[in-house]
């Protein structure tokens, strides 16, 4: 007989309740609730067609995987007011490859049915903002009908699988954009596709996202013992999919444009002289998500897995999943991604589960490779032979206004397609050569007259949406960026610091803009108030260390002028690699001192 604990109600299944199955293992209710959803449908599929504004707790849960949050202005909160409710919309795009019919498409559905904006994410995907209910199903089937997708942008599942995202026609790049898009589609959920397509398109399979024959080969493992859920409709994921999100980046040596080590699987791409593929480096158990005040909870890089072959990669990958799948936390999300099941195992027993039980294969010895560089691939480079590229800084990534409605135009004139960068940033790809001085001059109207003299801190600056619209926001973020990079440059050009910073800030702990990996990071703590987090890398390969709790913002100037003093007058070392040299007792006392 199967034990039940007693649990209270509350309307929210992804609260951490928890009952006891027959095996005797403990799963949260929200596990329950996914596996009897009918793979992601009910009662998201219900609610879609009432005439209610916005969705219960139990659909928004679902629509998660379907690619949207649900969210209220909050600035427009009234008492014995309803909220102000509307959608926001991430798409699915693997190497952040964005063709032109779909940009044009989103350019017009943000106009007429969103909040006039488009975001690129951290995750070279577009965010579209301020979508109300009632026409949320027409903006997904706008999209799927322009031949692109929100499937599994969110949720707990495989989410929006990262490349380098210069279009170099080059064999080493085309080979990790290629390997995303196979890795995107290998982990493409089967009974969840199906649903999506349902809800979204009328059910017309015309749309359904098909893996080339190799990768449809491949999926065919996801039956083998161990790797198989043991659900036929969704064999690698089951009716419960994963415990938490799950994420993927790939790249080539020396590349880290990805932010590789903050992934669940980071993979290296190594591609022979002849322009083939020979094999990856893994690495797994990276990710940024933690809570204020829950030590249980924090940053993390991921391991050194080691090297396969190239026959050997999708396999690989698969068995990974199905690890976390079986073994990652299901009692408690805050600690259900894999980066907390390797810590808490280890990495050998990780490796060693791998061998003996789900990939039976030999994994070698990490490759070896370049030092990785951040590389961000703005202004114009050479494409190939007859064609450029030119990437354009997007502050935040936020696209609006004039500047959206130019790109829009010459996107449509010159048959161009874009490019999304984990920088938020985005690259007009495709561009001919007769038509290059044209486009200048277009850009230059639009501010990008110099993009050979780019801001240096701006360059590499992130900042996440934050208030009005995130639910979990504490404080300002992406509103607040351009002010706050003003004031820490003016404080650099004060005291005739001529080198840069890698900053980034958001406005609560989940780090959806990985401030754990800057060399200054402010994370939202509190009204106007932040953590101040140091010692991060300019390659991003160190994590930061947090070193106050709550910083007031107005405090920002006469907290940090202190390090920058000291890293002025005592070391040629980047800033982030000038903390880490320190003994933090040092670092704490000239913080303490003002």
């Amino acid at each position: 007989m199967i034990k039940v604990e007693k649990v209270k109600k509350k309307k929210d299944p992804a609260k951490e309740e928890t009952v006891c199955l027959a095996n005797g293992l403990e799963v949260s209710k929200f596990e329950n609730f996914k596996k009897s959803s009918q793979f992601l449908r009910e009662p998201l599929a219900t609610e879609l067609i009432n005439d209610s504004d916005h969705f219960t707790n139990d659909a928004v849960q679902l629509l998660k995987f379907h690619g949207s949050y649900q969210q209220d202005n909050r600035e427009n909160r009234k008492p014995g007011k309803s909220k102000d409710w509307q959608m926001m919309l991430r798409l699915r795009s693997p190497g952040g490859e964005i063709p032109g019919k779909l940009f044009l498409a989103l350019d017009e559905l943000a106009d007429k049915l969103g909040n006039g904006s488009l975001r690129a994410t951290t995750r070279q995907a577009f965010q579209m903002h301020g979508i109300r209910k009632e026409n949320l199903k027409k903006v997904i089937g706008t999209i799927v009908n322009s031949m692109g997708s929100t499937l599994a942008a969110c949720g707990d599942i495989n989410r929006n699988v990262m490349a380098p995202a210069a279009p170099f026609d080059s064999p080493k790049y085309n080979i990790a954009r290629a390997l995303a898009k196979k890795v995107a589609d290998l982990l493409t959920p089967m009974a969840g596709q199906g649903t999506f397509l349902e809800l979204w398109a009328d059910g017309d399979l015309e749309y359904t996202i098909k893996p080339d024959n190799d990768i449809e080969a491949i999926r065919k493992l996801q039956f083998k013992d161990n790797v198989f859920s043991g659900i036929k409709d969704e064999p690698l994921y089951g009716s419960s999919y994963l415990p938490r999100k799950f994420k993927c980046a790939v790249t080539v040596p020396g590349d880290n444009s990805v932010d590789l080590l903050t992934n669940d699987i980071g993979i290296v791409a190594f591609t022979s002289e002849d322009g083939k593929l020979e094999g990856c480096n893994f690495y797994v158990g990276g990710g940024m998500g933690r809570t204020h005040n829950n030590e249980e909870t924090f940053a993390r890089i991921a391991d050194p897995l080691g090297y396969v072959e190239e026959q050997d990669i999708f396999e690989l990958i698969q068995s990974i999943v199905a690890i976390q799948r079986d073994y990652g936390d299901r009692k408690s999300r805050k600690n259900s991604r894999m980066k907390y099941l390797i810590h808490r195992k280890g990495i050998k027993w990780f490796k060693k589960l791998l061998l003996e039980k789900y990939f039976k294969k030999e994994i070698k010895n990490i490759r070896k490779e370049p030092k990785q560089v951040l590389i961000d691939y703005l202004g114009w480079h050479k494409q190939d032979k007859t064609s450029y590229f030119v990437g354009l800084p997007l502050l935040s990534g936020r696209l609006s206004g004039e500047k959206k409605n130019i790109i829009a135009s010459i996107v449509k004139k010159y048959n161009l397609d874009l490019r999304l960068t984990p920088n938020q940033d985005i690259l007009l790809c495709n561009i001919v050569n007769k038509h290059k001085s044209k486009i200048k001059k277009d850009l230059a109207n639009i501010g990008y007259d110099n993009l050979e003299d780019i801001n240096e801190i701006q360059r590499h600056a992130l900042a996440c949406p934050a208030l009005p619209l995130c639910g979990l926001a504490m404080t300002e973020a992406e509103r607040i960026l351009p002010d706050v990079l003003k004031r820490i440059e003016k404080l650099l050009l004060d005291l005739k610091i001529e080198k840069t910073i890698l900053f980034r800030m958001t406005g609560c702990p989940n780090g959806c803009t990985r401030p754990y990996m800057a060399e200054l990071a402010l994370v939202g703590s509190g009204q106007n108030k932040y953590q101040l987090w140091l010692g991060g890398s300019k390659n991003l390969q160190r994590l930061a260390k947090p070193f106050l709790q709550k910083m007031e913002l107005d405090d920002l100037e006469k907290t940090i002028q202190p390090l920058f003093d000291c890293w002025k007058n005592s070391s040629d070392l980047d800033f982030g690699d000038f903390i880490n040299s320190q003994d933090e007792k040092f670092i704490l006392n000239l913080l303490n001192a003002v």
